[in-house]
């Protein structure tokens, strides 16, 4: 299942030595937040969001701003409830960690052990690579229709007969497909469905009450509507088959409230040992040696020169994002019901508000004269629509047809490129990643470019 995305960590052991700063005046931060929060959606055309912010554990502010339902004029308060999109792909891996931990499961097992029938390419593929997005395995693209139900086996199949987009632990790639092949592997294993296990071993103990798979039959109170930005008016999200919104890759409804009792669970290293934990957090090695700051359902880098762990998701018209910046014992959490959200730099937005120096950049990087025509030429193809395989030839498949179909709108009426700066420039995996701020007329973009061995093109983005 495609869903937008929004990225080292030390181990779990290290991070409680790391002191707190000081914290804001409380009042000041939520007269901030509020007149943050309501000129924010107010340009970005975000119909409703709902906002936490934890300091070691207490809630700093936790509240709704705008509506759930345009149709009925509902607000939206910290019942409301949400799609998780990809943040819910941390609580698939918990739930693996917990199977890993009680012997069910072995991080290092084959995939081939739970779907003997897999391809012989696929043999290698174990469950650390799928908890990690190192196995190579392609997201679902092409002739794949949301608006049909499958069975577990068909969607299996289906993935099997995607060629791998390289081999196995030799490059990182976000795979929604991996996620979904995990979610089978739980209920195979188990025999209970990833959703039911979801809802005793990890929901239940943590009184995270309202959360829950997705579904469109039940009456679920206080849910929210997902919207999307078309053509500058708000639509309604598109429908997907019921059981497209069952899979273990962010198929998940949580409210505020839920998402809470979550930070409070992850904060106090609840639902797994210290070791699990540790693991969860570790980056993953690729074949090569080399680091690439991505966990098991978390996202790792540094914020003022200290760990932050964190994840974004979206999908059907919600836009979610969940970050704990631990030199501050900090966490932000963000739900959104709208697909044009730019939640990172609205949780920076955040984030900035209460210590600047957690998105304050890092010592601007030395231009690189050769790289960016480049990037220049690949801001041009995305304006026009006309970005090609071969531009992005490390790029998941079908993702330069996406990219046109969401870059170019963006695109469309800012003005011509007048200035590129780099902004950082840093090793990710074997790959090198450039960000630059790009002024286009008035409008400034935040370019990301990321190039593997052998100058290849592994990854181009464009956020306003």
């Amino acid at each position: 299942m495609i869903r937008l995305i929004s990225k080292l960590c030390a181990v779990a052991g290290l991070f409680a030595a790391v002191p707190a700063l000081s914290a804001p005046d409380p009042t000041t931060f939520r007269t901030q937040l509020d007149d943050y929060m309501t000129r924010e959606m107010r340009e970005r055309h975000v119909p409703g969001a709902a906002v936490a912010v934890l300091h070691k554990g207490e809630i700093v502010v936790a509240k709704g701003y705008g509506r759930a339902t345009l149709e009925h004029d509902v607000p939206v308060t910290r019942d409301t409830i949400f799609q998780s999109g990809s943040v819910g792909k941390m609580f698939t891996a918990a739930l693996v960690m917990k199977l890993v931990e009680r012997g069910e499961i072995g991080l290092d097992d084959p995939l081939s052990q739970y779907l003997p029938d897999a391809p012989e390419s696929w043999r290698p593929i174990t469950i650390r690579h799928l908890l990690t997005h190192t196995s190579g395995v392609a997201n679902y693209t092409g002739d794949f229709d949301f608006r049909r139900d499958y069975t577990d086996d068909e969607l299996v199949k289906f993935a099997y007969a995607l060629p791998l987009d390289f081999q196995p632990g030799s490059r990182w790639s976000y795979s929604n497909t991996g996620y979904v092949l995990l979610g089978i592997i739980v209920k195979k294993k188990t025999g209970t469905s990833y959703l039911d296990l979801l809802a005793t071993e990890v929901f239940k103990p943590l009184g995270m009450k309202t959360a829950q798979g997705i579904t469109e039959a039940d009456i679920v109170p206080n849910r929210a509507s997902g919207y999307q930005l078309v053509g500058g008016v708000l639509k309604n999200q598109d429908w997907v088959s019921p059981t497209m919104n069952r899979t273990a890759d962010g198929s998940l409804y949580f409210s505020l409230n839920d998402m809470i009792a979550w930070a409070r669970a992850v904060e106090k290293g609840e639902v797994l040992s210290a070791a699990g934990w540790t693991q969860v957090y570790a980056p993953v090695k690729l074949n090569s040696g080399n680091p690439y700051p991505y966990g098991f359902g978390w996202s790792l880098d540094e914020a003022d020169g200290k760990p932050r762990l964190h994840h974004g998701g979206a999908w059907q018209g919600f836009r979610t994002y969940y970050s704990r910046y631990l030199g501050e014992d900090l966490a932000v959490i963000l739900l959104t019901n709208s697909s044009s959200a730019e939640v990172s730099s609205f949780t920076d937005g955040i984030a900035k508000l209460w210590n600047p120096a957690l998105v304050a950049p890092g010592p601007r990087p030395r231009p690189e004269p050769a790289i960016e025509p480049r990037v220049a030429a690949l801001i041009e193809r995305a304006r026009a629509g006309t970005l090609r395989k071969e531009d992005l030839p490390l790029a998941s498949k079908g993702f330069a047809e996406a990219a046109n179909q969401y870059f170019a709108p963006m695109l469309k009426d800012a003005g011509p490129l007048k200035s590129l700066e780099l902004v950082e420039r840093r090793q990710l995996g074997d790959d090198v990643a450039y960000s630059y701020k790009a002024m286009l007329g008035d409008r400034a973009f935040t370019i990301a470019y990321q190039v593997a061995p052998g100058d290849k093109v592994s990854s181009f983005m464009i956020e306003k």
